[in-house]
């Protein structure tokens, strides 16, 4: 583990160098790794697992589209894909990478099955941090720990076949066995992490949930969509007003912020650019923050937990989900983006 200066700030980085994949593979060689559920993160993770040579089962619910799912991807039932509670009974480390609710209603089935020196994975800490609704207490006599992929799990998957790797976070939250961090850190290597740096599960849950609802989703979308109206508005077409919004932003901007920051990406655009940015940027930050601030306050007294909980329990949030998803996909700020990404030459 290195000590890595962020900014000011010292913080405790474990890289592959350090922590190299025949290292994770020592770790595990006598774990079964039971990735249960099969949704956004599953499937990243137990495929990374596998081609990185590590003992790993599914489990998740018979006749599902993510049971068949796994079928297509090369799980065999009865031999690597289970139901949830066989999967539970057979695996030593539990990567518990159901949905929120789902943990919520799969606890009774998961929980009977952690037995002494066993494990109990997670990659968001949003279960445990919020006990007191999701009714998620591990024993005491079980590691519990979780890395979290900082991106979809579609992103983890993509990243390792590119010989590439997605940054995550990760925590300790019960050390009964003495090897909780081992584990962890072995387990966040072989699904293919870039590198981890260390969080606790309260301040991962809440910097994942402020993220979601802010800059990585909410706000980026509601940005998004108040520029091009103004746009609209003015008489512009929709074309122009979702490359000046959308198509700029994605396509030629933030790769440079990716590749080399802010910074370098103002100075290598036009001084007309550079000036406007500099001077609104400060605007938008006093325009926002205390919104932000209005968010954290939120996630960190539990009222996002309490929304999400009441919300994803629901019979029909499925149903109700798929209307709000449409709505924003026949928006005419969506539909202009799939002709735009139509007209983007081809590969």
């Amino acid at each position: 583990m290195a000590q890595i200066n962020f900014g000011g700030v010292l913080e405790n980085v474990v890289t592959r160098d350090e922590f190299p994949l025949s290292k994770a593979q020592k770790v595990l060689q006598h774990e079964t790794i039971a990735v249960l559920g099969y949704g956004v993160q599953g499937p990243g993770q137990a495929l990374n697992l596998r081609d990185n040579g590590i003992n790993v089962i599914v489990g998740q619910r018979k006749d599902s589209a993510s049971w068949h799912k796994a079928l297509k991807d090369g799980w065999l039932e009865g031999e690597t894909l289970f139901e949830l509670e066989e999967a539970c009974q057979r695996g030593t480390i539990l990567l518990n990478l159901l949905s929120d609710a789902g943990q919520i209603a799969a606890w009774p089935v998961v929980s009977k099955h952690l037995t002494e020196g066993k494990a109990l994975y997670f990659s968001h800490g949003f279960g445990v941090t919020f006990h007191e609704k999701t009714g998620i207490v591990p024993p005491a006599h079980v590691d519990v720990f979780l890395v979290a992929p900082k991106g979809s799990g579609t992103s983890l998957r993509s990243l390792f076949l590119q010989g590439q790797g997605l940054n995550s976070s990760y925590a300790v939250y019960q050390n009964a066995s003495g090897r909780a961090e081992e584990r962890a850190l072995a387990l966040g290597i072989a699904i293919g992490s870039g590198y981890l740096f260390e969080t606790e599960f309260k301040k991962e849950v809440y910097s994942d949930l402020t993220g979601e609802r802010g800059v990585l989703m909410g706000a980026i979308a509601g940005l998004f969509e108040a520029q091009y109206n103004v746009l609209r508005k003015n008489g512009h077409s929709p074309s122009e007003a979702f490359n000046e919004t959308v198509e700029e932003l994605t396509q030629s901007l933030m790769p440079l912020v990716a590749e080399n920051g802010m910074d370098w990406m103002y100075a290598n655009c036009s001084t007309t650019a550079q000036r406007g940015a500099l001077d609104w940027k400060g605007r938008f930050q006093e325009a926002t923050e205390p919104l932000f601030t209005e968010l954290y306050d939120s996630v960190a007294a539990g009222k996002e937990a309490e929304i999400v909980i009441s919300a994803n329990s629901q019979p029909d949030y499925r149903e109700k989900l798929e209307v709000e998803l449409a709505d924003l996909r026949n928006s005419e700020l969506w539909q202009t983006g799939v002709q735009v990404r139509q007209l983007r030459p081809k590969k």
